[in-house]
């Protein structure tokens, strides 16, 4: 099967000899009631070098990385930063000290652009000039090779654009001690390269990253150290150019092999679940293709190439031109109107927990968010049946922490998105939207969704909007390849050239 490489450039940082670390975590321990997040962790972090962090969902990432960015407290062992312990009570104290964190789950002001995002908080003045503003984020943006426009509204990015605009806030407070929760979860392998330029240029500065990631290629391909994270404590720190492959890495990270791949069978077609025709408007230019029962087309292409309007125009949030949009046989208007909760169609949004979820409501409430009428019968719903099936989803999509009144934002977000994929999954769709579906999950993880998709190819089509090639290649029967709102190529799975034919497509070349 065709895969998207990704070439490690040459770089070998060595650790000059009494180097001290400029931050140290020791014996740091967290718990949330019963459950132990952290336990004992020991880690140091080096000027200059970039130290990337693996573990499987639940491993407890995120919340180590929180309490060095200031969020939580740790309950017992102590941080240092420059040698010094130090104990912080808010975020603020950890800027303060030159730490920063760009999190999984955005903090943007949506209403607001992109320039007063990055300098929200930062300057001195009362009156501050817009046009200043605006050039100042973007020499800013120029100086690390990072394509954003300062002065559009943050409520008109792509995700991929929204991540650019968390990036540039750490590098305008100028932090010592960066920290990246997935930061290329939602970018296509050029706009990957230019930031691992960035994290570069950063190093060569003087600079420590730390580099949540569970794509193991880019992390083998751009990490100094790896250390790795299991079950709350590190189980160990591995030289990536002694790593010999993805796969042993993968073993490393979750204590058995893990295969890296699927086995994508073909299933009979049946009939066309969504027909797009012709649809010009919403930044979209005549659109025009379709998917079936029993196949998964793929939407690759660059953040902000016209994906959004498409996903948007299809999936409800938006109404498309008339005519244009047919589901299930039914004109789009028609069928939003009579549509049912199962057996039709379900989205799986890449923002899961903005559209996908209810932040501070329980698994057993955002089960019931697209399945309440599953659940009624006239006024009464049957809440103990609800519980009852969200205990059985956590069990069988292995959900952590596996409680059925965890809140949303209690989750890490590859469970957090396996609860969403859960929910889909147990409307049984005959048509799934399927936007970015293994975004921030660990391998095992992947692996086990990519299956579960190539399952219901059974019952439904699916269109699988995603900006991991790898992904693309592993299960579409199609993909589409999308660059400035129009779809420049539809390619086969079975070409043998398929991977060198994406990358000029998506940067609008079609000679």
């Amino acid at each position: 099967m065709a895969e998207f490489k990704f070439i490690r450039p040459t770089r070998v940082r060595l650790l000059a000899e009494g180097t001290q670390p400029v931050v140290s975590l020791q014996g740091v321990t967290k718990r949330f009631g019963k459950v132990t997040a952290n336990d004992s962790i020991t880690l140091d972090i080096y000027p200059g070098r970039i130290k990337a962090l693996l573990g499987e969902n639940g491993a407890g990432k995120s919340t180590m990385m929180s309490m060095l960015a200031g969020r939580y407290r740790p309950d017992e062992g102590q941080i240092k930063v420059d040698g010094n312990p130090v104990r912080f009570s808010s975020s603020k104290d950890a800027i303060a000290a030159g730490i920063g964190m760009v999190y999984q789950h955005f903090m943007l002001v949506e209403s607001m652009t992109v320039a007063e995002n990055v300098l929200l908080g930062q300057e001195g003045g009362f009156w501050v000039n817009p046009d200043n503003m605006i050039r100042r984020v973007g020499d800013l943006a120029d100086r690390y090779g990072l394509e954003i426009d300062p002065s559009v509204r943050v409520c008109d990015l792509s995700m991929g654009e929204k991540q650019i605009v968390e990036i540039l806030k750490l590098l305008y407070r100028e932090s010592r001690i960066l920290i990246f929760d997935e930061p290329t979860a939602v970018l296509t392998p050029e706009e990957t390269n230019r930031l691992f330029e960035a994290l570069w240029r950063m190093t060569e500065q003087g600079k420590s990253i730390i580099f949540i990631s569970h794509k193991l290629e880019e992390v083998i391909a751009l990490a100094d150290e790896i250390a790795i994270l299991r079950k709350g404590k590190i189980e160990g720190e591995l030289d990536p150019n002694a790593i010999q492959s993805k796969a042993e890495l993968a073993s490393r990270m979750v204590g058995r092999e893990v295969l890296l791949e699927v086995d994508r069978q073909p299933v009979e077609i049946g009939h066309t679940v969504l027909q797009v025709s012709n649809m010009t408007g919403m930044g979209l230019e005549n659109i025009d293709f379709e998917v079936r029962q029993g196949e998964i087309v793929a939407l690759v292409g660059v953040a902000g190439n016209g994906q959004k309007a498409l996903v948007e125009a299809v999936t409800g949030l938006v109404k498309p031109p008339v005519d244009t949009v047919f589901i299930m046989g039914q004109p789009w208007r028609q069928f939003f109107a009579e549509s049912t909760w199962n057996r039709s169609m379900c989205y799986i949004p890449e923002d899961r927990l903005g559209l996908a979820t209810l932040r501070n409501q329980n698994l057993v409430d955002n089960l019931l968010l697209t399945t309440r009428k599953g659940f009624s019968k006239g006024p009464w719903l049957n809440k103990k049946q609800a519980e009852k099936d969200t205990i059985d989803l956590i069990e069988k999509f292995d959900i952590r922490p596996g409680r059925i009144h965890a809140l949303a934002w209690q989750l890490s977000g590859g469970n957090l998105q396996k609860a969403v994929l859960a929910r889909e999954l147990f409307r049984e769709p005959r048509f799934i939207v399927a936007e970015q579906p293994t975004q921030g999950l660990d391998v095992s993880a992947t692996e086990e969704v990519w299956n579960r998709l190539l399952e219901a190819r059974n019952l439904a089509g699916i269109l699988l909007v995603t900006g991991d090639l790898n992904e693309a290649l592993q299960l579409a029967d199609r993909v589409a390849v999308i660059y400035r709102g129009q779809i420049l190529g539809m390619l086969s799975s079975s070409d043998p050239e398929i991977s060198g034919k994406i990358g000029p497509l998506m940067a609008g070349i079609t000679d």
